[in-house]
């Protein structure tokens, strides 16, 4: 009989690809780990690793596959289990973007830990892209993402429209320039991206055109909010969603419209078939009057 324990630890060595990293991953001693994989070849009656250099060997792949599988699943079903008998106990993993936690679930947060004290949530600040991972892999019980296509195994619901907009001074300048070599290279823009999210760059970069500029460099940033930034040092133009300026008040760029470019979706992502809870869905209507409220400003 494999234990699960044993499962877990060789799913996190074969990650890790090292004993010390993956004993300090499980918060577990080294001797431990190696004893979990000696019991686990034991009862397997095949060897699973080479340890110098560290390898797989061809049954270590075959039963990583199987244990990932098997250990999904199982927090799958914990998860949905815990859905059905409403526990006020217990752990909510949300995964999101840093602009969407901060101007959209900070509010609706504050109101989940008052009424739900028992349940401690954790929230990962990433990419609509690595969003979608984490709760394809059961890693997040709940993702906020931008731009996100139906697709297996998740359920995509949308919450919000998106359009973008231009923040920076001197577009129609730079429209009007064309392909006038009269402006000098320094002088000439510089489009500020969302860099790491490729859902987000797939919809801009071929709207880009559409502003008919004369030449443009790109440069990429981490976040909305450090695009904002760029642009209001005035440095270049950012491409953001209009929603990442409602609370920016004392904006000094020119704000554009940009109706050309493709709207998108902001919305969750649970697993198809997932169980909400009586607390996830109290948490999606709170979000839901967040961002009306922050639309009627």
């Amino acid at each position: 009989m494999l234990e699960l324990h044993w499962l877990k630890t060789f799913v996190t060595l074969a990650e890790c690809k090292h004993f010390g990293k993956a004993a300090a991953a499980l918060h577990m001693t080294q001797p431990n780990v190696s004893l979990h994989i000696k019991q686990l070849e034991q009862n397997t009656r095949v060897k699973l690793i080479e340890r110098n250099p560290f390898r797989l060997t061809q049954a270590g792949f075959r039963l990583l596959e199987s244990s990932q599988k098997t250990l999904m699943e199982l927090q799958v079903c914990q998860a949905d289990l815990n859905a059905i008998n409403d526990l006020s106990q217990g752990t909510l993993t949300i995964a999101a973007s840093d602009i969407i936690s901060r101007l959209l679930l900070i509010q609706p947060f504050q109101l989940f830990k008052a009424e739900f004290p028992g349940i401690d949530f954790s929230l990962l600040n990433t990419t609509s892209f690595q969003a979608s991972e984490l709760v394809t892999n059961a890693e997040a019980d709940l993702g906020f993402v931008i731009a996100q296509k139906e697709s297996q195994p998740l359920h995509f619901t949308e919450l919000q429209q998106i359009k973008w907009c231009a923040l920076g001074d001197n577009l129609e300048l730079w429209q009007q320039s064309k392909e006038s070599d009269d402006m000098p290279l320094a002088e000439r823009p510089t489009l500020i991206l969302l860099g790491h999210d490729t859902r987000t760059r797939e919809l801009l970069d071929p709207a880009l055109p559409s502003l008919n500029l004369p030449r443009y460099r790109i440069m990429e940033v981490g976040s909305v909010d450090a695009q904002i930034d760029w642009a209001e040092a005035g440095f270049g133009v950012a491409i953001v969603p209009e929603f990442s300026i409602y609370t920016k008040k004392h904006l000094k760029s020119k704000v554009t419209p940009l109706p050309q470019f493709p709207s998108t979706s902001l919305g969750y992502i649970v697993r198809q078939n997932q169980i909400l809870s009586k607390a996830i869905k109290q948490l999606l209507h709170w979000v839901n009057q967040e961002i009306i409220r922050t639309q009627g400003m």
